[in-house]
């Protein structure tokens, strides 16, 4: 595992956690992995969110969310900004994910918000995944 992108990282083991059909996965705390799961579960992507306080680290525990008939809620989870490559839009500029059926999730200088609340505000950022 990489730490030179944690965010990346983090979606990884959310990805690989769906394809192997567990319940939960667990990963190293940070605050702004915190917010894109905050948003993710907003969403409607993610069951829950709980930030344990382990040691030495803190971890954050996602509940993963799946259909009646067993297939994952999240089909892709991709990211878009990278350490190298940064992606920032403006407010006007998102545009819907898959028509308004997927959400991108911008980190703003009001936090980590989705696509939806960035064009109602009309605030721009930098634009850390899409999830389909």
């Amino acid at each position: 595992m990489s730490q030179s992108d944690p965010i990346a990282d983090a979606l990884t083991i959310i990805r690989n956690g769906i394809q192997a059909g567990k319940n939960e996965v667990n990963f190293k705390h940070s605050k702004i992995k915190e917010g894109v799961c905050q948003v993710l579960k907003k969403e409607g992507y993610i069951t829950r969110v709980d930030v344990l306080d382990t040691k030495p680290a803190k971890t954050i525990k996602v509940g993963l969310k799946y259909s009646d008939n067993g297939e994952s809620v999240i089909h892709n989870i991709q990211r878009i900004s990278k350490p190298g490559i940064r992606t920032y839009k403006g407010g006007s500029e998102l545009k819907e994910v898959l028509g308004g059926f997927g959400i991108a999730i911008v980190s703003t200088n009001k936090g980590i918000l989705s696509d939806r609340d960035c064009r109602e505000m009309n605030i721009g950022g930098e634009v850390l995944c899409e999830v389909r």
